[in-house]
């Protein structure tokens, strides 16, 4: 859980994570990966990641959507 947004926990970013809606790789060294899903409350979140060979994925971002996101993954209106 991060003190700065703790309305969002651990298990919401991971489901949002692994349900992803849709996401895309920035143009950044190492690739940052930006993208959205639904935690299990129902929300729509945004994250970012990094590849963290071997461990998996290291998720250093998350909040509610926001319509920048939204836009940049293909989402928006």
């Amino acid at each position: 859980m991060s003190a700065k947004r703790p309305e969002i926990a651990d298990e919401d970013v991971q489901k949002a994570f692994e349900g992803a809606l849709r996401s895309r790789g920035r143009g950044t060294v190492p690739i940052q990966w930006v993208g959205v899903g639904m935690d299990a409350k129902g929300r729509l979140l945004e994250f970012v990641t990094v590849e963290d060979e071997p461990e998996g994925w290291l998720v250093f971002h998350a909040m509610i959507a926001t319509t920048k996101v939204l836009n940049e993954v293909g989402l928006g209106r």
